[in-house]
């Protein structure tokens, strides 16, 4: 007796042998037949039980059971003649394996006609039933029952249902009879096995109910076993169809989504799946008709195993498959197609390709399924599945299932082809829209850098560096609402706009006015039905002026810019926010900054600071530990920021940054005349004009400034107003010649007829300077004229 049988025990010869063919148990019932101890018996060779050379129990046979008639030896050296039950158990864990072996001792005797427990079996019943004891020992059980276990009733009469079965699932449903034969109340339970007498595995449903006397007391169990492996198999299809659609496309992409499918269908449908996919035409055409032989990728491969055994390529390698393997042959016919290694389809194909063929026969796969990858009249690969541990082939229903599922990831990864190709145009046309590299200019020194988003893609986050007139520039950052093309033409456009503005020299605060303006028009053409709001963006402007050291700025919904003084902590400029471009109808306002060379500007966009994990002002406080870690490198710095501030993964929003460290032009680079209103002075002005260029060791370039600056002055003393001012600028490279009065009005290039006496000086000016130009001011405006200096060397 034991707890988990808590009846006479000696009913049952059970003993167990290893596979070396030692006895390693042996009970009471054992010993009631024979008549040997345990102690005399246990650690002995099984096999000098065995009288004569009759029928042998065959401890080495591979099959789970086996049952048989055998003479033993007894004790008394007399002979017994008994029919045995084997069962293998294989090894489990650290658990060796060993044969069960038990017959009954009991349980022959028939009973009497008014036993109840005589009478409970329907014998004619096609429901399997069988009927177990008080002790739970099998009393009867009709045809329908034997056919299922395999044996027949009076071989295993007596027997408890985990020895007849031998399995766990055997002694599980047994302790399900206890619980029934103790409580007096029925009980169901669903279990998935192979019994003795089925060569596959089937659903069954085991109803158990208490078989009562006329007293009403328990005299036994009933069970009832009925085969539901229909349902349950169309259950588990359907569940499998369900999973799929949950974890099959959970990402735009093609590989994750090529894994998932390998995913799903192991090892509920296949024990080695594998995915290959054509190549995506160069040109985003469709493929042409497929014809083997065909090369395909690897995309991914999921296995039973611990780390894909089965596997010969690798994923990412291209594989070349003839006509007769199963991928080009599924391809070419455009149909799932079912072959098992027994009937010879894969013979031609395993000879050929040597490394497939030692892995069938290592790992005994019998069964493989070829269903192509085909989504929107497109084929996009194949999906090779293979069983080697489950013993049955597939099936219709398995085919119908796994092209369901595979048209399912099919679906999911023309879209993360769709979209990778759109987020390649996207990335292209975003790269040709922003600055390839940054201008070196007399007033900055810049580095930038532009993050597309993890998985949103490229969105309208632009940068730029503007060279303007008097050594001035422009520096700018803006981001355009939503991702992908329409934000990157969007943002396109606008840069555009700002360059466009930016030259004809408008402040901070009136630029960002005009370009709220182009904006409002924008959304109301992309606006449905005449109602705006398409387009939006926000940005920030910013002008340094490296004579003055003065920088003037003006934001439209934007993050605050960040100056890192020289030797100083980083801080957040104080600068009026203004609406974001696209509200319209609001001013704008702007902050002038007076900057001590070498003074560090951080311009950014919200992808840089915003993030789930972490509130904007945390953002902002590691923006600031970022800059203020000392690099003369600005890049290094570029670096820096983006590797404290950004996940592994990346950002969520695409990021744009962009640094400026200023430089100040020494006053000895600048030169100031101011210009009485009389044309008899102007010989006199271009006399000093060539001795401060002969000061500076300009001499090269006097010719043409003098020629430059006898025409803007002349100008402005015939048509400008007083005063009027004369400035001369250079650095390394260039010599530029303004000229300033209060008169408003600008001078425009014309083409002078052969007979006129004027109308050629700035068509001069032109010609002579690498650029020219006008540019309104608080009190008038400045003519301004560019003089190359390496040119004037050559």
């Amino acid at each position: 007796m034991s707890p988990d049988y808590p009846f006479d025990d000696a009913a049952t010869a059970r003993a167990v042998i290893d596979d070396r063919g030692r006895v390693v148990e042996w009970n009471g019932g054992a010993e009631r037949l024979l008549g040997h101890r345990a102690a005399d018996v246990v650690g002995s060779c099984a096999e000098n039980l065995l009288v004569g050379t009759g029928t042998r129990v065959p401890l080495d046979a591979t099959g789970p059971r086996w049952d048989g008639t055998v003479t033993l030896r007894h004790r008394d050296g007399g002979t017994v003649s008994v029919w045995l039950l084997a069962h293998h158990r294989p090894a489990d864990g650290g658990t060796p394996g060993d044969w069960l072996v038990v017959t009954p001792l009991e349980g022959d005797a028939p009973r009497s006609a008014d036993d109840p427990l005589a009478t409970a079996a329907l014998v004619q019943s096609p429901c399997a039933v069988a009927v177990y004891d008080e002790r739970l020992r099998l009393v009867r059980l009709n045809d329908a029952m034997s056919e299922v276990i395999g044996l027949p009733e009076e071989r295993i009469r007596g027997l408890r249902l985990s020895e007849i079965g031998g399995k766990p699932q055997s002694a599980e449903l047994e302790g399900h009879l206890l619980r029934v034969l103790a409580s007096g109340r029925a009980e169901d339970v669903q279990t998935y096995m192979r019994t003795g007498g089925e060569p596959l595995a089937h659903a069954w449903l085991a109803r158990m109910a208490p078989v009562t006397d006329a007293q009403g007391r328990v005299r036994g169990v009933c069970l009832a076993a009925h085969d539901f492996t229909e349902n349950y198999l169309a259950r588990e299809r359907l569940q499998l169809v369900n999973e799929a659609s949950v974890r099959i496309g959970s990402t735009l992409d093609v590989t994750r989504t090529a894994q998932e499918l390998a995913d799903v269908c192991v090892p509920a449908l296949a024990d080695f799946v594998s995915v290959d996919l054509l190549d995506p035409q160069d040109d985003g055409d469709p493929h042409p008709p497929v014809t083997a032989p065909i090369g395909l990728r690897r995309a991914a491969h999921q296995s039973v195993n611990p780390g894909t055994p089965e596997a010969v390529a690798k994923p990412g390698q291209v594989e070349v498959y003839p006509a007769s393997s199963p991928q080009a042959d599924s391809l070419v016919a455009g149909r799932t197609i079912v072959a098992t290694v027994a009937s010879g389809q894969l013979d031609e194909w395993l000879t050929w390709n040597r490394a497939r063929g030692e892995v069938v026969r290592e790992f005994g796969i019998h069964s493989t399924m070829s269903v192509p990858i085909q989504a929107r009249g497109l084929t996009l690969g194949v999906a090779v599945l293979s069983r080697f541990r489950r013993p049955d082939p597939f099936t219709p229903d398995d085919v119908l299932l796994a092209e369901e599922v595979t048209a399912r990831a099919a679906v999911c990864i023309d879209n993360a082809r769709r979209f990778s190709r759109e987020r390649e145009t996207a990335l292209a046309l975003q790269r040709s829209l922003l600055p390839r590299s940054l201008p070196r200019t007399a007033a900055v020194t810049a580095a930038s850098r532009y993050l597309p988003a993890a998985r949103a893609g490229v969105g309208g986050d632009w940068f730029d560096v503007i060279p303007l007139s008097g050594m001035r520039v422009a520096m700018v950052v803006g981001d355009v609402v939503g991702h992908g093309i329409q934000a990157s033409a969007t943002m396109g456009r606008l840069r555009t706009a700002v360059r466009t503005l930016a030259d004809i020299d408008l402040a901070p605060d009136e630029l960002l006015t005009h370009l709220d303006d182009l904006v409002v028009r924008l959304s109301a053409e992309a606006g449905a039905e005449g109602r705006p709001g398409e387009v939006g963006a926000t940005c920030v402007y910013a002008v340094y002026d490296p004579v003055s050291r003065r920088c003037t700025l003006a934001r439209a919904g934007h993050p605050t810019p960040v100056l890192v003084p020289p030797g100083g902590a980083p801080e957040r400029i104080d600068l009026p926010s203004g609406p974001p471009l696209g509200v319209g109808g609001l001013p704008f306002e702007s902050t002038e900054l007076e900057l001590r060379e070498g003074s560090v500007l951080a311009f950014y966009t919200d992808g840089l600071i915003e993030s789930a994990e972490r509130e904007v002002d945390a953002g902002h406080a590691l923006l600031s530990e970022a800059l203020a870690a000392f690099s003369d490198s600005l890049e290094e710095t570029c670096d820096r920021v983006l590797h404290t501030l950004l996940p592994v993964g990346g950002s969520t929003d695409d990021v744009a940054l962009l640094l400026a460290r200023t430089r100040g032009l020494p006053a000895s680079q600048v030169a100031t005349w101011h210009i009485p209103a009389d044309p008899s002075l102007v010989a006199p002005i271009r006399k000093q004009v060539v001795d401060q260029l002969g000061a500076w060791g300009l001499s090269e370039a006097s010719f043409t400034a003098e020629l430059v600056v006898s025409e803007l002055v002349t100008n402005a003393i015939r048509y400008g107003a007083h005063p009027i001012r004369l400035r001369l600028i250079h650095d390394e490279t260039t010599l530029i010649c303004e000229v300033s009065d209060t008169s408003h009005t600008a001078p425009h290039l014309r083409r002078a007829k052969t007979w006129d006496e004027g109308g050629r000086g700035l068509l001069l000016v032109a010609q002579l300077t690498q650029r020219w130009g006008s540019r309104h001011t608080a009190d008038g405006k400045t003519i301004w004229a560019e003089i190359g200096l390496l040119e004037e060397d050559v």
